[in-house]
């Protein structure tokens, strides 16, 4: 029994396909990355949105502008980062893009600018993402919107 067993295996192997999404539940291990969903891309959007707000007050700092009340928005937008990539999942191997310096002469005008910009970004994503996601969306936008009031605006 054993010696026909092992003759009609090579007969069984020729006649089976076996592919690893028909074997497995779940995604094709061998079919690459899953696509991100939607809340993860939005997510990395505004992670890398608040990447370049820090980067617009640091150079801002650095450059003596009112250093004062600078510093105090700086270290919210910190918070707001480390609040922010708390949320995104990131899988091995991938590192989170830092944002590089900002580019021209920063102003309280311009930070005033990206402040308004920011708050109206966020309160327009508000609608696409979960519950959780837009309770935080939506205190970062007010906290932006009290910036740009700080700042003037």
């Amino acid at each position: 029994m054993l010696a026909a067993s092992a003759a009609a295996l090579p007969a069984l192997l020729a006649t089976a396909s076996c592919r690893s999404s028909e074997v497995f539940a779940g995604p094709d291990p061998l079919a690459g990355r899953p696509a991100l969903s939607p809340d993860t891309i939005t997510l990395q959007a505004v992670i890398a949105a608040e990447q370049a707000m820090i980067a617009l007050y640091q150079a801002a700092v650095d450059s003596q502008l009112r250093t004062d009340d600078l510093e105090g928005l700086l270290a919210q937008h910190r918070q707001h980062l480390a609040k922010l990539q708390a949320q995104l999942v990131v899988p091995p191997g991938s590192a989170a893009s830092a944002s590089g310096p900002a580019s021209g002469r920063v102003t309280v005008a311009r930070l005033r600018a990206a402040e308004q910009a920011s708050a109206a970004d966020l309160v327009r994503r508000l609608v696409t993402v979960p519950p959780a996601l837009a309770q935080l969306l939506a205190s970062i936008a007010a906290s932006d919107a009290t910036h740009a009031v700080a700042l003037g605006g």
